[in-house]
């Protein structure tokens, strides 16, 4: 039986949750607005936490995902009342900034990689190889519209306009995201939303994020030296653990990799 006793002052506690890798991509926990639901939710309601803290490391993923994610936390963080802070390893870049700026407060590494704020979409044109290959793509639709971009077939500039309008919308949507939640704090005198990316030192100048410190020592300095911490994140599907879907797991893998390695990582 657990004693408890009126003057024995209960340690503040911070949940610590792992936001890690591209988002929305498919393969071995890849986050997402599903599979960190639960994660979140933990996080937030069990223990009565002081503080949510975030450890973010993503170079960004899915604009939704994105969205839905930070859309969670800000709920969970408004119905709790429970403040919640992030700290930056490597790189909290487009989507990963996104979730950093789901936090009240931004904390970075001196080295940390940050920004990003812009929308990207790539692909590929294969129709001159299929062409020289004696190749004939046939594609057949029900709407003038449905086969936009396809790959196999010449660009057309009424695709390229229709897909650059919705960038820009999510760029906007984007843009407002970081607006409200860094209310205050950005020099709007600078051009912060052009697909840059600024270490740690210039993105604090910038305001885009509150400062240089790293978790445990900031958590101390706010909730004093007897904190507790308690960790969450996503676990590997358990067919991974047994080497299940190895390929998918490596083309995830590569696909990951080449994101990072858009800032130097």
């Amino acid at each position: 039986m657990k004693l408890s006793l009126p003057f024995m002052k209960k340690q503040p506690l911070v949940a610590v949750v792992r936001l890690s890798g591209a988002i929305g991509m498919a393969g071995r926990g890849s986050m997402n607005a599903t599979a960190l639901a639960p994660v979140l939710e933990k996080a937030f309601r069990k223990g009565k936490p002081a503080a949510v803290a975030l450890e973010v490391n993503s170079p960004g993923g899915s604009p939704v995902q994105s969205s839905l994610i930070g859309a969670r936390i800000r709920r969970l963080a408004e119905e709790l009342d429970i403040p919640v802070y992030a700290f930056v390893e490597d790189v909290a870049a487009s989507g990963g900034y996104w979730l950093a700026a789901s936090a009240d407060e931004i904390w970075a590494d001196d080295s940390s990689v940050l920004g990003s704020i812009g929308v990207i979409s790539s692909g590929f044109g294969a129709h001159v190889f299929l062409a020289r290959q004696g190749i004939e793509r046939r594609v057949h639709t029900a709407g003038q519209s449905k086969s936009m971009l396809d790959p196999f077939t010449p660009e057309k500039k009424e695709d390229v306009a229709r897909l650059k309008g919705l960038l820009g919308d999510i760029h906007g949507n984007f843009i407002d995201h970081v607006k409200s939640r860094r209310i205050g704090k950005l020099d709007t005198s600078a051009d912060l939303f052009n697909g840059e990316v600024w270490l740690a030192r210039r993105a604090q100048e910038l305001g885009l994020i509150d400062g240089i410190a790293h978790l445990k020592p900031k958590m101390q300095e706010k909730f004093g030296d007897k904190v507790k911490f308690r960790r969450y994140g996503l676990r590997k599907p358990i067919w991974s653990r047994f080497g299940a879907s190895m390929a998918q797991d490596a083309i995830a893998g590569l696909e990951e990799r080449a994101a990072y390695a858009r800032f130097g990582l």
